[in-house]
C-alpha cells in the first residue's frame, strides 16, 4: 500500500507528543500535532497552557520508506493501522483541523459525534468547512471530527453564518435552540428531545 503522500496517525505515550512530533521533525518527516490553549487554575496559581487537541495522537505524512524508523522511535506506541496496514485519514480532516487551529477562536477538545445536525460554514474565515452544530451555553459550536481515532474538537462559531448541508438555511421546526440541543443530545446517544416531542403529541391526542 502507498501511504507515501497520505497522513497516518501515531499513537503515543501520554504526554509525550510534544517530544516525539520535534524528534520526528528533526528527521525531516512532515509531522501535524494540533494544539490548543486551556486554562488551569489552582488555589495559587494559574497556569496557560499548550496542550494536543488530541491526547496521545499526533499526524505523519511521508513516511512510506521509514516506517521501521517511525515506529521504534522512544515514545510511540504504534502506528494506528486496519488489518496490518497503515490507516489514513482524508487530507480533508486534517485541513479542517488545520484551519481551525490557525484560526485560534476557543477550539477545544469535544467528545466524538457522529450524528447531529450537520452543517456547512458559509462566511468567514471558516467558510467552506463541515461540522455538526451543537450548541453549549449562550454560544454555538462547530464539531469537526478525525473519523477514524473517533475524536473530536468543536470551535464557537456565528450560527448565522452557517447553513444545512444541501443548502438548505439553518432552522429546525421546533425552533432553532431546540434543533441544535436536537443534534448534540442524539450525537451522545440521547433520545431526550425526541422523546419529548413523542410524549406531548400523545398527550395531546388523548384529549
Amino acid at each position: 500500500m502507498d501511504i507515501s503522500g497520505a497522513w497516518c496517525a501515531i499513537y503515543t505515550r501520554h504526554q509525550h507528543e510534544k517530544a516525539i512530533a520535534q524528534i520526528l521533525s528533526a528527521k525531516g518527516l512532515e509531522v501535524f500535532l494540533p494544539l490548543y490553549n486551556a486554562t488551569r487554575r489552582w488555589k495559587d496559581r494559574t497556569m496557560h497552557l499548550s496542550l494536543p487537541l488530541f491526547p496521545c495522537y499526533l499526524f505523519l505524512r511521508g513516511m512510506q520508506e521509514r516506517r521501521l524508523e517511525v515506529v521504534t522511535t522512544p515514545g510511540i506506541v504504534s502506528l494506528l493501522a486496519i488489518n496490518g496496514e497503515p490507516a489514513t485519514i482524508p487530507e480533508s480532516e486534517i485541513e479542517s483541523v488545520r484551519r481551525v487551529i490557525e484560526w485560534g477562536n476557543r477550539v477545544e477538545p469535544h467528545p466524538f459525534l457522529r450524528c447531529g445536525d450537520r452543517v456547512r460554514v458559509i462566511s468567514g474565515p471558516l467558510q467552506g468547512l463541515e461540522g455538526i452544530l451543537i450548541r453549549k451555553k449562550n454560544s454555538c459550536r462547530l464539531v469537526l471530527s478525525i473519523e477514524i481515532l473517533e475524536r473530536s474538537a468543536a470551535v464557537e462559531v456565528d450560527v448565522s453564518a452557517v447553513e444545512r448541508v444541501g443548502g438548505s438555511p439553518y432552522s429546525s421546526p421546533w425552533g432553532r435552540e431546540a434543533g441544535i440541543n436536537g443534534g448534540a443530545q442524539q450525537g451522545r446517544g440521547g433520545r431526550e428531545l425526541e422523546a419529548g416531542i413523542i410524549a406531548a403529541t400523545a398527550a395531546r391526542k388523548e384529549h
